[in-house]
């Protein structure tokens, strides 16, 4: 008699199964657009009301992801996302794509696998294949969600799958998109990696099995470790060419021309994105259980750390040479994104450039056609709305006061009043003084008050202000994760 997962075998194979996609983020997405080329129908989770709402419309909050396909497939009803995780039961295989930051302590923080988990639990089924694609530290995916998938009763490789496969993405590679990147699986038994790779078959174009999740996990981790370190190299290199009055890329670029051993790596201004600047430190971490340190992760964690400060040090002394203090100067920072040519502004060290200069008493402005307007570095002390304003100015000077492009500013004018919402990444927290949390939004009062609501792709803060009464806006706001700060100005809408 067939088994529930003899009958998901044959489901992958005959391409009738729904997949479900937990987490419709910069991994989530892609990979769902991947399934849907090859015919295969989508659910997607995320607990983002505004993407869930955007994508039933078919519209697409990633630069790369086109928005007329995603139009199709929605119209085509292949393809539905929703915030009800309580449909977890639904699909034949879950694919989570959570993210897993750091703590303010440097530690791996589970939460979001955590949770899903939790939420997959509630509806487990016979049949199902769970892989986790969210980067984590050896050893997760069986002493984490393992034990919280089998706390019902249902066993992984008899029961259900379990698997993990890291996720690899590129955004702005013209060359390697998601299909064509070959994509590692792993699972707790030989049952379920054969499950994930056929899985993953049906719409990738390489499969590489390997014997178990731990060693898919580090997998991960050492492509990134590896990263990490060489960059590293080429930035104190590129130090030491300061010194000796040696052009570090002409060396660079000299030395890309052997064909064999060796592999150009830049130096920049630091570490950006979702994976070089956290990745290493989950495997630094998980050492320590053994008694083991790994001083080569995180010396190249320090040295790339210190670049942003070197990139203060060389432009205060490019402005002395022509006779110009740091203080008053006015500096133009070209590019926010953490690489060319993306939208994805997350832990780019152009933030840590903006802090460190605007401390010096710079004053900082930034150009990047791919990131949200309306950003300016903290001020020492805050400038005052000028009075006298329509409602409709105030509103759009309120956003451009002292938000980070990380921020996305959502303005909506009615004769009601004005309604902004603040979209930040997920894992930064806003802290408002005097902030009370709310179960929906209500206006906006001298107290401060604001609502949050967390999800798995970004934190959403809605601030409602109305015309019956002045509010009084001005707090600093704090990101806890990338400890950057902003301001919001005084607001009178009676002016």
């Amino acid at each position: 008699m067939a088994t529930a997962l003899d009958i998901l075998k044959q489901k992958i194979a005959d391409k009738e199964f729904l997949l479900g996609v937990i987490g419709l983020g910069y991994v989530g997405l892609p990979l769902s657009l991947s399934f849907l080329r090859r015919g295969v129908r989508v659910l997607g989770f995320d607990l983002d009301h505004g993407k869930i709402e955007m994508l039933h419309q078919g519209k697409s909050y990633i630069k790369h992801i086109p928005a007329d396909e995603l139009y199709t497939y929605v119209q085509q009803k292949r393809f539905a996302a929703t915030s009800d995780f309580a449909r977890l039961a639904e699909p034949d295989a879950l694919l989570i794509c959570v993210p897993t930051p750091l703590t303010k302590n440097r530690e791996p923080d589970l939460q979001y696998i955590k949770a899903t988990a939790q939420a997959i639990a509630r509806t487990l089924r016979p049949g199902q294949l769970i892989t986790l694609e969210s980067t984590t530290y050896p050893g997760t995916t069986v002493e984490v969600l393992q034990p919280i998938l089998e706390a019902g009763g249902l066993a992984a490789e008899t029961d259900f799958a379990l698997a993990y496969s890291p996720e690899r993405e590129d955004p702005g590679n013209p060359k390697f998109g998601t299909a064509n990147i070959p994509k590692v699986v792993g699972g707790v038994g030989p049952r379920s990696t054969d499950l994930a790779a056929a899985l993953y078959r049906t719409a990738l174009e390489q499969v590489v099995p390997v014997s178990s999740t731990q060693a898919a996990e580090l997998t991960k981790l050492l492509e990134n470790i590896f990263r990490s370190v060489n960059i590293a190299l080429v930035n104190e290199l590129k130090v030491l060419c300061h010194r000796m009055g040696i052009d570090v890329f002409e060396v660079i670029q000299a030395a890309s021309t052997k064909p064999f051993g060796y592999m150009p790596f830049y130096p920049g201004p630091g570490l950006g994105g979702h994976c070089i600047p956290i990745d290493p430190f989950y495997l630094t971490s998980k050492a320590r259980e053994y008694d083991f340190t790994t001083r080569f992760i995180e010396l190249a964690g320090e040295i790339n750390t210190t670049m942003p400060y070197y990139v203060v040090e060389r432009t205060i002394e490019a402005l002395n040479q022509q006779g110009r203090a740091i203080k008053g100067a006015k500096i133009l920072l070209l590019g926010v994104a953490y690489k060319k040519d993306v939208d994805d502004a997350r832990e780019s060290p152009s933030f840590k450039l903006m802090e460190l200069l605007t401390a010096k008493g710079a004053t900082v402005l930034y150009n990047d056609p791919h990131t949200s307007p309306g950003y300016a570095p903290p001020a020492a002390t805050p400038t005052p709305t000028p009075a006298r304003r329509s409602p409709k100015k105030i509103s759009k000077a309120l956003i451009a006061c002292s938000l980070p492009p990380t921020i996305r500013p959502m303005i909506t004018i009615s004769s009601g009043g004005t309604r902004v919402s603040l979209l930040t990444p997920v894992g930064c927290t806003i802290v408002w003084p005097t902030a009370r949390p709310l179960s929906r939004p209500e206006p906006l009062s001298s107290s401060k008050t604001c609502r949050t609501a967390s999800n798995y792709g970004f934190k959403e803060v809605f601030i409602s202000v109305f015309p019956e009464k002045p509010v009084v806006l001005y707090s600093k706001i704090r990101y806890k994760q990338t400890r950057e700060e902003g301001t919001l100005e005084r607001y009178d809408p009676r002016r």
